[in-house]
């Protein structure tokens, strides 16, 4: 069975999916905590970096941790051009926390620069990790961006992204590319069924039915 360890980053998280014998990055965070996720990574045989989407504060890592410890980068293909810049894809938000959220986000969509990368695999909704140890699939959740994608891990724990928040309170996301879609992955989540939900911002908790 597999265990998920986060991993706090300011106001973000990264996970470690492992098993005891090999381990996955899930996302490698804001420039500022390179050198903590490295040494997370460390504890466990780190064998694959997912990105659950290409914004900086989830990506802006990669190519460092990627070289520092010679491992492939998988993410959604459609998420690519979030690379050479998060202003790439257009982001709304429905209510006044959301906008300020989203102005601020703008901001540093606008300074920050991810160190070019390019992923070594393209995931898509389905795809097994088993052959990086791994008893988890792929569950593509776009809505935030194009290609955000999840990790269904062991049918016990299911890691979001920013398909989900939890930054103030459990919500579907309060920044959005297409929000119609982003409702839909929601919805995708509930159906799932009983599992524990790792947002990219928040502390976990249980799987229910996601409406706001």
């Amino acid at each position: 069975m597999s265990e998920v360890h986060r991993i706090k980053c300011g106001n973000g998280n990264c996970y470690i999916i492992e098993n005891g014998t090999d381990g996955i990055l899930v996302d490698t965070g804001k420039r500022e905590y390179a050198n903590q996720v490295i040494e997370q990574c460390k504890f466990y045989s780190v064998k694959l970096i997912i990105l659950t989407h290409a914004h900086f504060d989830h990506a802006e890592n990669t190519a460092k941790i990627s070289g520092a410890l010679g491992i492939p980068i998988g993410m959604n293909e459609q998420d690519c051009n979030l690379i050479q810049s998060n202003t790439n894809q257009s982001m709304s938000a429905a209510n006044i926390l959301g906008k300020i959220v989203l102005s601020a986000s703008m901001k540093d969509f606008s300074k920050r620069t991810i160190p070019d990368f390019k992923p070594n695999i393209f995931l898509r909704d389905g795809d097994s990790l088993i052959d990086y140890g791994i008893d988890a699939q792929i569950v593509a959740l776009p809505g935030h961006t194009n290609g955000s994608i999840g990790i269904d891990v062991d049918k016990k724990h299911l890691i979001v992204g920013d398909a989900l928040m939890n930054m103030f309170y459990p919500t579907v996301s309060m920044l959005y590319n297409n929000r119609d879609k982003m409702l839909e992955s929601a919805r995708k989540i509930s159906s799932i069924g009983d599992r524990t939900i790792y947002f990219g911002h928040g502390k976990p908790m249980p799987n229910r039915r996601w409406t706001r």
